[in-house]
């Protein structure tokens, strides 16, 4: 496991439990201890967590410290190949709504080449990616920027949404869980993707695979709301992923056509 892909899952173990120690997330990363207590050291140094005696909790921190810029360039190739990927997905002349995050920023890199595109987006970085790029006529959907995400969400993001129609969602999401099915975070981003979900022909879910196993803690929608999944190979490991293989056995008997970049 690379070192970016192991900070992105030790914060989220750390942030998925009151307390965890030092053996367990060694343990459950098969790494070594001392390589557990310098990522630790590392993620307190960014304000993401506070060491205690034996292990971390989770802290809370400022909005800008928590959220895009501190997570962008963790996996930043891992999250290019998956961008890359998605984006081949779409067809030129589509109407697509994308969404925001860290890996849909990689999409829109990729989403000019497949230009003509009516694109709609959810994020203020995919909107600066896209701005004055030929082929892409852009749509800013209207909302509230949420802090540190800059992800547009409220009232106005749902209404813009519902007056529109698109061929093609690119969601990104914050957990995928055989059982419970795609989940975020905020409340605010699932509203969101509950909508897109809704007003897209077919849906095109990209996230890495630290994602899957993971329970967050609003439920989206069931697993066959979407109709592709793009991650990466590491899903299939359970050594390192251990919720991956049966995320994407589920993901499969639900009809999705899984890809792994």
């Amino acid at each position: 496991m690379g070192v970016a892909n192991r900070l992105d899952l030790t914060l989220r173990l750390v942030q998925g439990s009151d307390r965890v120690s030092v053996s367990e997330l060694s343990h459950r990363l098969g790494v070594s201890e001392m390589t557990v207590r310098r990522d630790l050291d590392a993620l307190e140094r960014q304000g993401l967590v506070r060491r205690v005696h034996g292990g971390a909790v989770a802290t809370r921190v400022r909005d800008e410290q928590a959220g895009f810029s501190a997570r962008e360039p963790w996996q930043a190739a891992t999250k290019d190949r998956l961008g890359a990927a998605a984006a081949a997905l779409v067809e030129p002349g589509s109407r697509v709504l994308l969404d925001a995050g860290t890996t849909t920023v990689h999409v829109a890199e990729h989403l000019a080449a497949r230009g003509p595109l009516t694109v709609a987006v959810l994020s203020i970085q995919a909107a600066v990616v896209l701005a004055d790029k030929p082929g892409i006529d852009l749509l800013v959907v209207g909302g509230r920027s949420r802090p540190g995400e800059r992800s547009l969400v409220g009232p106005l993001a749902l209404r813009t949404l519902e007056s529109l129609a698109f061929d093609c969602f690119l969601m990104s999401i914050g957990g995928i869980h055989a059982e419970h099915g795609w989940s975020e975070f905020s409340l605010d981003d699932a509203a969101v993707k509950q909508v897109g979900l809704a007003r897209a022909a077919r849906t095109v879910a990209v996230a890495d695979a630290t994602k899957l196993g993971v329970r967050a803690f609003s439920r989206v929608a069931s697993l066959g709301a979407a109709h592709h999944f793009v991650t990466d190979r590491a899903a299939e490991d359970p050594a390192t992923h251990p919720g991956g293989p049966q995320t994407l056995d589920a993901l499969r008997d639900a009809g999705v056509d899984v890809q792994l970049a």
